[in-house]
This record gives structure tokens, sequence and C-alpha cells, in this order.
């Protein structure tokens, strides 16, 4: 007589390691996502999805408990959504359970300068997006030595104009991001032909 065994989905270390195990592993592999699926922890999940760069997912794992840990956390994905009364609201909850949290004080406040900053002031624009379409940035253009003013008798170049420019710009982290990498890559291009 013979026996077989069929194993179907197992693999050696789903023999050996808990799944939260397999989790960390992939984590110190930098594989979050997958690392995300294997966790049973809801907090492990969350860290995982938030390195992975999903955040809503990040959000629902959080959402699984109610500790101080879990809703400093959760302010942080709010803040990585550009949801940023939602992240001073989850900063808030963290703060009444956890008074003396410095790191909680301190990104409540950051998210409540951010808010403040994007909040737009005049007149309701519907549900209309503010801001550039895209920005492209002339990487043949070829330097002219020309300035370009900037307040009374001062003047300045464009690139130091762009430079100001992107300090002053209050969009969302993924976009103001996005700008000053297409800056930076105009602006390394533009160095050898110098």
């Amino acid at each position: 007589m013979r026996f077989t065994i069929i194993l179907l989905g197992l693999t050696w270390t789903g023999l050996w390691f808990t799944p939260d195990q397999q989790g960390q592993r992939l984590m110190r592999q930098a594989k979050y996502a997958e690392a995300a699926a294997a966790f049973e922890d809801p907090m492990r999940q969350g860290v995982a999805w938030f390195r992975a760069g999903e955040f809503e997912k990040a959000l629902q794992a959080f959402s699984q408990i109610s500790s101080p840990e879990s809703q400093f956390n959760r302010g942080n994905a709010w803040v990585m959504l550009g949801k940023y009364d939602q992240a001073v609201q989850s900063y808030d909850s963290a703060l009444k359970q956890h008074p003396d949290w410095k790191e909680a004080q301190e990104n409540r406040d950051l998210a409540e300068a951010r808010g403040k900053l994007t909040k737009a002031e005049g007149g309701d624009m519907g549900d209309q997006k503010i801001g550039a379409d895209k920005i492209v940035f002339d990487k043949n253009k070829k330097p002219s030595g020309e300035d370009t003013e900037v307040a009374g008798n001062k003047s300045a170049s464009d690139a130091q104009v762009q430079a100001i420019w992107l300090r002053q710009v209050a969009t969302n982290p993924a976009d103001f991001l996005k700008a000053k990498f297409a800056f930076q890559q105009g602006q390394s291009q533009q160095e050898p032909s110098e």
C-alpha cells in the first residue's frame, strides 16, 4: 500500500513560520505589499501597507485597533492622502490617550498648518481643481544670462525664480514632490552643458 500526501499551497516557510513571522521576513526584504498580505496582526499589516504606499489600505488596517499608536498611524496615513482635517482628528485621539506624546503633537501641528495652507481663500470654485495641469521644465533651453525682475530693483535668474516658486507652492505632497523632482532633474541636466 502506498501513501501519497498532497500539499496544496504549502511552502517550507508556511510549515515552519507563522503568518506574522513570514510577513516580518518579507518586511526585511522590503517586499511591503507581500508582507501586508502575509501579516495577520492589523498593526503590522497597516505598517506594511503604509511602507508600500497603499495609504487607504493602511487606514483600513489601523482602523481595526483602538490604541493610541493606531490613531497616530492613522493620522500619518491621512496626511499622506492629503486629508489634513482627518489627520488632526486622529492625532487628537492619540493625544487624548497619551497626552505627553511629543511626536503626535508635532505631527498634529504640522497637519493643522498644512491644512490651513491648502484651504482656498476667496469665492467658491465649485468642483474645479486649482493648479497647473502639468509642470514642465525646458531641459534643452540654454541659459541666456538674462535676469527676471522679482521686486523693485532686485532681480533673479530663471532658476532663482523657479526655486522661489517651488518653495511657495501649496499643493498636496505628491504634486509638490513631482514638481520638485522635475525641477531638480532639469537643473541637473542643465549643469553639465554650462
